[in-house]
């Protein structure tokens, strides 16, 4: 049997630049040498989009399941077999029902181990709302569908990597969600992925504010002092090394984030806005807390260039080769562990 890993891959909204980036980033033969690609979705689609961004001399191996799965072609199942109404650059219903049906299958495949990591194209938060799917994201949906307990939504890359404490919820809502449990429990979480998935051994790990100027003293709001601060000494005591609370602003244009492993920020747009624009288009979302791995580039779906042949496959493609450090990480790290060696308790001094 090969050694090749299985990556499933899903195709987002059909009507956005999922298919676009995928085709772009499988249409290298050389990616083939690391893994073997399984897209969920449908030719005809796959065609539409193939055709439409001026791509000739690529098709995909149609299989059933992933054990048919080709080495060295890029593979796809089908999983509709009706015809659809493409408009790209459109958000409707059509984008949402397909979009929902590649990542249900994914999804059940990943679970059931015959895919080894998942790779999801952008969807459209909205119109994939359905009664099967009611969540305000994928790392939700996949949570739910794990049966994991907490997850960390966790931004990516070689500069900077970035969790949050809430996620896809009103701004209106973040301050009554940010309590000592809920900070402690994201910290457990990075930490764990940072030693586990990353290799890093003494994590270092910053914690935002959640008010300007990190609260100012408690003169504007108290939850820095009342809630992040008491939770960031609990999770020393539980030797996890966090520091802060940060104010946002400073900590990101001052490269304080250099000095740490990973930030953990109070709500998406405080962690989201500065990682988008340090890591440009080669972060990734990894969603971290899941017995199962899955990535996603750090972009949306796109629809203002969707069949234009502009969008980029950086993102997409590090989003790949993420799933695969990670996967190999946790397998490496199962056999070190096998028959643990009694260590020493770990200070915060990094030599």
């Amino acid at each position: 049997m090969s050694d090749k890993l299985k990556v499933g891959i899903t195709i987002g909204d059909v009507n956005g630049i999922g298919l676009e980036i995928i085709i772009k980033t499988l249409a290298d033969n050389r990616i083939l040498d690391f893994f073997t690609p399984i897209v969920y979705g449908n030719t005809k689609v796959a065609s539409f989009h193939r055709k439409t961004i001026g791509i000739n001399d690529f098709s995909f191996n149609v299989i059933n399941s992933p054990e048919q799965a080709h080495e060295k072609r890029p593979n796809m199942i089908n999983c509709w077999q009706e015809d659809v109404k493409i408009t790209l650059g459109e958000s409707n219903e059509i984008g949402g029902k397909y979009a929902f049906l590649s990542l249900e299958r994914a999804t059940q495949d990943l679970i059931n181990g015959q895919i080894d990591v998942l790779v999801t194209a952008p969807i459209n938060k909205h119109n994939i709302q359905q009664e099967a799917f009611s969540f305000p994201g994928h790392t939700e949906y996949i949570q739910a569908k794990t049966g994991a307990s907490d997850v960390l939504m966790f931004m990516v890359s070689d500069e900077l990597k970035v969790g949050v404490v809430t996620g896809h919820i009103p701004v209106n809502e973040i301050s009554q969600a940010i309590s000592k449990d809920a900070i402690l429990n994201k910290l457990e979480l990075m930490n764990s992925s940072l030693k586990a998935d990353f290799w890093i051994q003494k994590p270092k790990i910053a914690v935002l504010g959640l008010n300007p100027h990190a609260g100012d003293n408690g003169l504007i709001g108290t939850e820095d002092i009342e809630i992040i601060a008491p939770a960031i000494k609990e999770a020393n005591d539980r030797d996890i090394f966090a520091f802060g609370p940060y104010p946002a602003d400073g900590f990101f244009a001052g490269d304080n984030y250099k000095n740490f492993d990973g930030v953990l920020a109070m709500y998406h747009d405080q962690g989201l806005i500065p990682f988008k624009q340090i890591a440009f288009d080669n972060g990734v979302n990894f969603t971290a807390g899941l017995s199962v791995i899955r990535t996603s580039p750090d972009h949306g779906t796109g629809y203002d260039i969707a069949g234009k042949s502009k969008a980029s496959e950086t993102s997409f493609r590090e989003a790949i080769f993420t799933a695969l450090k990670i996967v190999k990480r946790r397998r490496e790290q199962e056999e070190l562990t096998a028959n643990p060696l009694k260590i020493r308790k770990l200070s915060k001094d990094r030599d």
